[in-house]
């Protein structure tokens, strides 16, 4: 999933220049790094310990069993990275097609990329777990961003996501105009509805069974990142500073679900969990962007934290089958299994990662950021 939006660099359209907000909202690309850091986790231990979703792994790893938590995250913070712009114009594009073409230069060739890198390493070295290689079914679909419709041998076990993330692009502009003409609570009620009503019907309904495979509840959570964004339209207002208790509050029950209902139950139940989880995201990312609570907005926004969030796309992309490879290939013929490959696939996996997707963003996705069309990027690399 992007689950990156261009927020860092989002012009402010206040009026009054001296009291112009900063274009840079700290603390986002803070809370994306951490997230695309959690996934890499949570695929360390899910590559050493077998039986997913039951923790086979030591207690104190348990939490890494809930990676999905950190695709909801992201969703959340997409949507609210989208809307930041068009909140301080009241919830205006600038353009359906500069919108679209702005969305697929930022997505696509880092997406493009790493799809090619995914196929080269499960047809020259090792698929994923439990798929076959990939075939030209898999080309087709997954380069054509629909593989969450049609069924064919994954090369990259994170890519699902991205085309749910393409998904709710084309329904975004939509939001947009719901918010603008009947506000938020229509949107977020509406598609809460629509959603929940997918989820009571489609264990008896066969036909529409067959929504579950969009991921529908992801619509709402983009729909919440989405109004969270007008918390920059309300800097005056007296809730906002109780925006970081309102995020805690809304903690509780998911943390309630997750001790009273274990990891089995969660993630059998996640349809219903990630609605839960939602409101408390939105809340939390309207806190950071309203800059509360300051200790915690700056240890987010520290340089560490911001370099990690400036290729967590190309780390979200690429690091599953560099796991795959060392966990499979590497370690497990090597070590006890278990504690030993769980630690040392984190020892060597983690960092390797992150090199690897430095690297990686570096030719692949921030080249793509700084330059907004080909003749500008192609000008940049002639000048070296």
């Amino acid at each position: 999933m992007e689950l990156h939006a261009d927020q860092a660099t989002v012009p402010s359209t206040s009026a009054a220049p001296a009291r112009a907000r900063p274009s840079r909202l700290a603390g986002l690309d803070g809370i994306r790094g951490l997230a695309a850091l959690f996934v890499v986790l949570h695929h360390c231990w899910l590559l050493s310990y077998p039986g997913f979703p039951v923790n086979g792994g030591p207690a104190w790893a348990g939490w890494l069993v809930y990676g999905h938590l950190a695709v909801v995250v992201f969703i959340v913070l997409s949507g609210f990275s989208l809307a930041v712009s068009p909140a301080r114009s009241g919830w205006r594009l600038d353009g359906l097609r500069r919108f679209a073409y702005r969305r697929a230069w930022r997505i696509l060739p880092p997406y493009w990329t790493a799809l090619l890198f995914s196929l080269v390493v499960a047809w020259t070295l090792i698929p994923q777990p439990g798929q076959g290689s990939p075939t030209l079914k898999s080309v087709l679909v997954y380069g054509l961003l629909v593989q969450d419709l049609f069924g064919s041998p994954s090369p990259n076990g994170v890519f699902w996501s991205i085309a749910v993330e393409a998904q709710l692009y084309v329904a975004f502009p939509l939001m947009l105009l719901v918010l603008r003409r009947a506000g938020a609570a229509a949107l977020v009620g509406g598609v809460t509805v629509i959603v929940a009503a997918v989820g009571l019907l489609a264990p008896a309904v066969p036909a529409v069974d067959l929504f579950m495979r969009l991921t529908p509840q992801f619509a709402v959570l983009f729909a919440l990142g989405a109004v969270a964004a007008g918390v920059e339209r309300a800097h005056g207002s007296r809730w906002v500073p109780r925006l970081p208790w309102l995020a805690l509050l809304a903690a509780v029950p998911v943390l309630l679900m997750i001790v009273a209902g274990g990891p089995v139950w969660v993630v059998g139940h996640y349809f219903w969990v990630d609605l839960v989880v939602g409101p408390a995201v939105a809340l939390l990312l309207a806190a950071v962007a309203s800059g509360r609570p300051r200790p915690f907005v700056r240890l987010l926004d520290t340089r560490a934290l911001r370099r990690l969030g400036s290729f967590s796309y190309s780390l979200y992309l690429i690091h599953a089958p560099i796991l795959v490879v060392l966990n499979r290939l590497v370690l497990a013929p090597r070590l006890a299994p278990g504690l030993p490959v769980f630690l040392t696939t984190l020892a060597i996996g983690v960092p390797l990662s992150l090199l690897a997707a430095w690297l990686f963003a570096s030719a692949f996705e921030l080249p793509f950021q700084r330059h907004r069309g080909w003749r500008a990027l192609w000008t940049a690399l002639r000048r070296g």
